[in-house]
């Protein structure tokens, strides 16, 4: 979410994996949407680290660049059925000192065993009028070659490398599991045994970002660690 689409420029590209069954099996990414079953998916999205119940609004605040930042992430109870799987719609609306700057909507999906998938994202940046000036960033699993990836795996572990989203030269995501008990604190609460993910893309070199995820809430921190000076926290949570 913007969660993903803030940093989503400094995302992931890496093995997708496929959940045919309830086990897990890496798949090539230009075979996923072939392969997957809608009727391996569940209605409910309730991984731990990646609850989405709708009705509930995350609010985000940090900086870039010495700019202030404000994320508001509303799980809607909205559906998009995309390959035959009915995802989740997640509106998240992105404000740079006061001014919204962007404006997403984002599909995900659940699968039996556990992992989380992301289907693509429908994303608009704004001038300072309102007026839509880009739509780069957008992109559906299904269309023009675009492949789902896992945005949040069922049991992750240390070194775990995965797709999270694939199409050529406009989201080429990955993701790296680099900590499952961390312990940090944001304005949102205190927090242990996080899980915290290395992401990066090819799309844009020498850039890396770290996330932090709390089991029953999910992201919780992001910060960029390389290649640009950027940071977002949770700040309170409405439902």
């Amino acid at each position: 979410m913007k969660w993903k689409k803030r940093f989503s420029a400094l995302a992931t590209i890496g093995l997708a994996i496929l959940f045919a069954t309830v086990s897990m099996a890496a798949v090539s990414a230009r075979m996923a949407h072939m392969q997957l079953d809608p009727g391996n998916f569940v209605s409910v999205i309730d991984n731990p680290y990646f609850p989405l119940t709708p009705g509930t609004t995350l609010i985000y605040r940090g900086e870039t660049e010495d700019v202030a930042t404000r994320d508001k992430v509303i799980v809607t109870s909205q559906t998009k059925t995309i390959l035959g799987i009915t995802t989740t719609v997640v509106h998240d609306l992105a404000y740079e000192d006061g001014v919204l700057v962007e404006d997403t909507f984002d599909w995900y999906a659940q699968d039996k065993a556990g992992n989380v998938w992301y289907f693509g994202e429908d994303t608009k940046e704004l001038d300072e009028k309102g007026n839509v000036i880009s739509t780069e960033g957008s992109w559906e699993a299904g269309v023009d070659g675009a492949e789902p990836g896992i945005i949040m795996e069922a049991n992750p572990q240390i070194g775990d490398r995965y797709y999270q989203e694939f199409y050529r030269g406009v989201a080429e995501d990955q993701a790296k599991v680099l900590e499952l008990d961390a312990s940090i604190c944001v304005r949102y609460g205190c927090f242990d045994n996080v899980l915290v993910t290395k992401e990066w893309t090819r799309l844009e070199p020498g850039v890396v970002e770290n996330k932090y995820y709390a089991k029953g809430v999910g992201l919780i921190f992001e910060v960029i660690v390389k290649g640009g000076d950027e940071q977002s926290e949770l700040v309170r949570v409405r439902q």
